[in-house]
């Protein structure tokens, strides 16, 4: 299938593109287009106009400003999986990243598309709600600041007003005590996740476990954080019964059914893999905290 007849805009400048925007009613932003061109083709979206952001110089690009990282929402998903600034600041997102589809839609593929686009299942939301990232977001009106939790609005929804540009994305690193860990299940390596699950440990100077944040994709509409399972991690020993205990909880957590897959087995799943997650990533706390 083709895409509706559209008007192609190719902006060289962010507030060229906010004045197109504003200017503009039924209006789309293309970033790397892995999941808005394929939606075009197939008419799921039909905008009548189609702003390209391909060509505006500042919008890409990973830098560390005051202790924070910060990922320009042109950044391609390659670019990232592959940066020494994200290895040494946001281990787990690389880690997520070898899940995103294929190497062929990495080099196209963008931080900002992907978040912008927002799949419950997709492994960049999961992550930046992992982290309470913050997203900067530009229009005519000016600037702001939207935290992720404000952010995903909904199923494939964002709160994004209608001529507003998400610019960048800041994540704040974790200590180095830290652990990490990613994990889903698929159907196929590349395809999209039927759940996945994101883990961050922190250890104390007596190996305790001082902070913890987990991060559970293709549940609901939009990554869930169970703050009982995380309640139950902050000062436990970074054991199996801690572990299984909060695994536990993650399982609890309400998980919608489709065509292909119950609600039960997602539930299943958020269990294993919270667990799996958690071993994973206390295991590399323990060493980074011995090294």
């Amino acid at each position: 299938m083709k895409p509706a007849p559209f008007a192609y805009y190719d902006p060289a400048s962010v507030a060229e593109a906010s004045d197109l925007l504003a200017r503009h009613e039924n209006a789309r932003v293309l970033a790397g287009g892995q999941s808005l061109v394929p939606m075009m083709n197939f008419r799921y979206v039909t905008p009548d106009h189609l702003i390209d952001l391909n060509k505006i110089e500042g919008l890409a690009g990973i830098r560390v400003e005051s202790a924070a990282l910060r990922l320009g929402a042109m950044t391609r998903q390659r670019d990232i999986e592959f940066s020494p600034e994200v290895a040494r600041h946001c281990p787990v997102m690389q880690e997520a990243l070898t899940h995103v589809g294929h190497r062929q839609t990495r080099n196209r593929g963008t931080i900002g598309g992907s978040l912008c686009h927002l799949d419950p299942a997709a492994e960049l939301v999961n992550m930046t709600a992992l982290h309470d990232g913050t997203l900067a977001v530009e229009s005519k009106r000016g600037k702001r600041e939207l935290a992720f939790a404000d952010f995903a609005a909904g199923f494939m929804t964002t709160s994004l007003e209608p001529d507003e540009i998400l610019t960048a994305v800041t994540i704040k690193p974790w200590g180095p005590r830290h652990g990490h860990a990613f994990m889903e299940l698929a159907r196929r390596h590349g395809d999209f996740a039927i759940v996945g699950v994101g883990a961050l440990l922190e250890l104390d100077a007596r190996g305790r476990i001082a902070r913890a944040a987990l991060a559970l994709s293709g549940l609901g509409p939009v990554p869930a954080r169970p703050e009982k399972a995380i309640a139950l991690l902050r000062g436990a020993e970074p054991q199996r019964e801690a572990f299984f205990a909060a695994a536990e909880e993650a399982g609890k957590l309400e998980a919608m059914s489709d065509a292909y897959v119950s609600g039960a087995y997602r539930q299943h799943l958020a269990r294993v893999l919270t667990r799996r997650a958690l071993v994973e990533a206390a295991r590399r706390a323990g060493e980074r905290s011995a090294a």
